[in-house]
């Protein structure tokens, strides 16, 4: 049976004759040999054809993908295709020298061809051709995946050994290396002390994901077909403190971060966008809500005339929006809040929460979206103890639409949260109903969202006010009314903190960048409300270490992002204290 691949017309007799199918064990019939897959296994049902099929299960913070390392020709075109079935099922090509592909579907309930191509480009002599689901969807299957195009060679000997490693542009997180090409090399392995971890079929390579005043080692190996070669001579770079202070999201060194009632009144008034001061430097509109608690449908409403005399109109406030914008300012859709609760327990909610959203956020031109699920939104089912590898539908569920949200809109989409410290914090004593139950289930229950989208967090900034007591890294409970909970609050969070006691199961700690103190503007805001004194001593304590009382903190971190109120609103009623405080204190 041939396969018909688009453009064929334009490919001779002799090209067509030459093709083959380079992927191997595609039908999956030999299990998973030859597949590396990071949650998958092979099922005699459903299938596509023969008797073996892929089903591969994704999780919170992995999409399960199975792939393969396949030789190709240079400057050749190929035909990846593959049957699948299930939601957000993807199948791409890697490393093609050219332009990487992928294609994918976002609800196949029954089989349904995937297919796209590519042209290797002139050096490559290996492509990584893979599938993969989304994020807490559910199972996926494949089966019956070829690559058709013309055969790649093989070698039976390692290459030699690379030569001339150096380092290029060195940055606080990054280290770019280059090297001269090694003949019989399909690809190269590169190395950061001792640790493998990064492949390429090129010859430079940038290393990310560093930390900032840090010195690494590296080392590159050649690869082909017979193997890898040993390690070449260790070249060093150290990397610079930060100039920036973190340079999330295009965010200024520090930000001032405010809730924007935008939905409501009460007694603090309504505000217009055009009149919230210059000093806000991430304005989050209060609040999307949804539908009901259960159905992730979620909808924003502006405050009518009715209850809002002042509001402005929906094109009034949208050019207020993109003038704040044209500033440098960050205007976000918050979701929740105290009277907003959102379980997404199906994935007919998850599904509904990324459209409706994805929605809010087109029609008024937002940079992104503020996590303020409050009450019992969030809470963990029995026996869900490991925060790395959550089972909880509406836990894992959530990553999923972040992960989603965060990869249609790009990279700079600006992600934060506001949890309650008792979904945070509190999760250095107690996480979910325990090890034996009888605990609250949603005793550190944000602490899996966290983690899970720490690479796509902007800002994480906890509500330290409307809070109980809380023990901190002391072994001391901390109450609310003083720098000494703000400290002891935000260091747990910089420094990282066994969940449920267990020495084994550490939070890591947050980049002091994507931290900012979440407090009430005024008396009336909340319970938990300090002075602007209080607030100095705080920003004094971890950014300096001076000033700090009784609390012994565990480091200094001059890169803390800043401060989150509630409200803009409120802070206004009180004649701007808030805003004033730290425009002080941070110029």
């Amino acid at each position: 049976m041939a396969l018909a691949v688009p453009g064929s017309a334009a490919l001779s007799s002799a090209a067509r004759a030459a093709d083959a199918d380079a992927a191997v064990n595609g039908g999956f019939e030999s299990g998973l040999s030859s597949w590396t897959c990071t949650a998958g296994t092979t099922v005699t049902s459903p299938v596509h054809s023969g008797a073996s099929a892929l089903q591969a299960t994704p999780q919170g913070s992995d999409n399960a993908q199975c792939s393969q390392t396949v030789s190709v020709r240079p400057n050749s075109q190929y035909t990846l295709a593959g049957w699948v079935r299930g939601s957000y099922v993807y199948l791409g090509a890697s490393g093609t020298g050219t332009t990487d592909v992928s294609t994918w579907t976002q609800s196949a309930p029954d089989w349904q061809k995937l297919a796209t191509t590519f042209t290797t480009g002139a050096n490559t002599t290996k492509v990584t051709i893979y599938t993969h689901g989304w994020y807490g969807t559910g199972a996926y299957y494949a089966d019956d995946v070829s690559l058709v195009g013309p055969g790649g060679g093989t070698t039976t000997q390692p290459p030699t050994v690379p030569t001339g490693l150096k380092t290029g542009t060195v940055t606080a997180t990054s280290v770019a290396l280059s090297w001269t090409p090694v003949t019989g090399a399909t690809g190269y392995a590169v190395y950061r002390d001792g640790v493998k971890v990064a492949s390429t079929t090129g010859t430079s390579a940038t290393v990310s994901g560093l930390n900032p005043s840090t010195a690494y080692a590296f080392q590159v190996t050649a690869t082909n077909d017979a193997g890898e070669s040993a390690r070449s001579a260790t070249v060093t770079a150290t990397t610079p403190a930060r100039s920036d202070g973190g340079g999330s999201s295009q965010l200024p060194a520090h930000a001032l971060v405010g809730y924007l009632h935008a939905s409501f009144a009460n007694g603090s008034g309504y505000t217009r966008m055009a009149d919230v001061p210059d000093s806000w430097d991430v304005i989050d509109l209060a609040f999307g809500e949804p539908t009901s608690v259960t159905s992730g449908d979620i909808r924003f409403n502006r405050c009518p005339v009715s209850e809002c005399p002042n509001v402005e109109s929906d094109a009034d406030f949208k050019a207020a929006i993109k003038a704040k914008q044209a500033a440098g300012k960050k205007v976000l859709i918050s979701i929740g809040g105290q009277n907003g609760q959102v379980q997404l327990s199906t994935t007919a909610a998850r599904d509904a929460f990324v459209s409706s959203v994805s929605k809010i956020i087109d029609q008024y031109g937002l940079d992104g979206l503020d996590i303020d699920f409050e009450g019992h939104s969030l809470s963990l089912n029995t026996g869900d103890t490991d925060f790395k590898n959550p089972t909880t539908p509406v836990i894992v569920n959530l990553i999923s639409v972040l992960k989603t949200l965060k990869a249609k809109y790009g990279t700079q989409f600006v992600l934060t949260m506001a949890p309650e410290t008792f979904f945070v914090q509190n999760g250095y004593q107690f996480y979910g109903s325990g090890k034996w139950g009888g605990q609250d289930p949603r005793c550190g229950a944000y602490l899996p969202v966290i983690h899970a989208l720490r690479d796509d967090l902007t800002l994480l900034h906890v509500q330290d006010y409307n809070s109980g007591p809380i023990m901190g890294l002391d072994n001391q409970y901390h109450s609310m009314g003083g720098a000494d909970f703000h400290i002891a609050m935000t260091d747990m969070l910089l420094t990282g903190f066994p969940v449920a006691g267990d020495a084994n199961n550490v939070f890591p700690p947050l980049r002091p960048d994507q931290v900012a103190i979440g407090m009430p503007a005024s008396v009336n805001a909340g319970n938990g409300y300090v002075a602007p004194a209080e607030v100095t001593k705080t920003l004094d304590c971890l950014t300096k270490k001076t000033n700090c009382g009784s609390y012994p903190t565990h480091g200094t971190w001059p890169a803390l992002r800043g401060l989150m109120t509630w409200s803009v609103n409120w802070d206004r009623f009180a004649g701007w204290e808030f805003q004033r405080t730290f425009d002080s204190y941070f110029g």
